[in-house]
């Protein structure tokens, strides 16, 4: 699953973003995307208000960003993380799934959305407690000739301390491992998934930024390759997509500055990756919750590393 389908386009290319690195040259201050290929990032987030919100980020120069919300979908201030939602378009509107901590539970949510915006609720499933202590969580379901072949969750204990669990078919939740290591991480964003490991693009405290690529396998083992020594401390939130020829497109937010940057890097190799620096996003990023909007999972190969 190396390459997407065009026929069926990643929903982020819809919302508009056009990407198109060279991937050698200057350096990344100096280089500039021809148009000719796409990369797809449909970046949402959840509003300290509760509402869900989508932005549609077009890397121009300067990018453009044009946002829609469904307001209310949550209790003012009550989210406090996301993995990426799936969306399904449908002839009357939307329907949205996701998992989401709310105060100290985290839940599988289900909901749609009309023609006209008009939030129809659907069903919010606890799955669990304790998620207070958390600091990230992301999903990560794996398809091959249309047959899932894993669901894996992922959360990141503020103690620094990384937990795997594998849903099976009929929803139940099994422990597959933890790794400590983790403290120095800020934020991270999923950028691979394959039939024997997931990929997460993070950034440290101390400025690096890294790939941290997870086998599938147990006990839970992950391989930490430094892609840059300095400068990438300041985003809290990282948020990730495909390009069509496997590079990948991501936003990072620094909550502290209330901005956002756009940037496309080549598929992942370590100190030799290239990073193009796209610009300062408009707008004020001061969301609480940062995530990515999906199609469906079927048809959500990523391959960035």
């Amino acid at each position: 699953m190396r390459r997407l389908p065009i026929a069926l386009t990643m929903l982020a290319l819809a919302a508009g973003l056009v990407i198109s690195p060279s991937l050698t040259g200057a350096s990344p201050a100096q280089r500039t995307a021809p148009s000719t290929s796409k990369c797809g990032l449909a970046l949402g987030s959840i509003t300290a208000g509760g509402d869900h919100a989508v932005f549609r980020v077009d890397a121009s120069n300067p990018p453009v960003v044009a946002k829609k919300a469904t307001p209310d979908v949550y209790a003012d201030g009550s989210a406090r993380l996301s993995s990426r939602w799936n969306v399904v378009e449908t002839a009357t509107g939307s329907d949205r799934q996701g998992t989401v901590v709310l105060g100290s539970g985290l839940y599988n949510h289900r909901y749609s959305v009309t023609a006209d915006g008009a939030l129809e609720p659907g069903s919010l499933t606890r799955i669990g407690g304790g998620w207070d202590r958390f600091t990230y969580f992301e999903s990560s379901t794996y398809w091959y000739n249309l047959t899932a072949i894993r669901n894996d969750q992922y959360g990141l204990r503020n103690d620094g301390v990384l937990f795997r669990w594998s849903v099976g078919e009929a929803g139940y939740w099994r422990a597959t491992g933890s790794a400590t290591g983790f403290a120095a991480v800020k934020a991270m964003a999923l950028i691979s998934k394959t039939s024997s490991y997931d990929m997460f693009l993070a950034n440290t405290r101390d400025g690096g930024l890294y790939t941290v690529r997870i086998p599938v396998t147990s006990p839970l083992k992950p391989v930490f390759t430094k892609i840059r020594s300095t400068t990438w401390q300041g985003f809290e939130s990282i948020v990730a997509g495909r390009c069509l020829d496997d590079s990948t497109v991501f936003v990072g937010i620094d909550k502290d500055n209330k901005s956002a940057y756009a940037y496309v890097m080549s598929h992942a190799a370590g100190t030799a990756t290239t990073i193009y620096g796209m610009g300062q996003l408009p707008h004020t990023w001061a969301d609480p919750v940062y995530l990515r909007w999906a199609p469906e999972s079927w048809n959500d190969p990523l391959f960035g590393g």
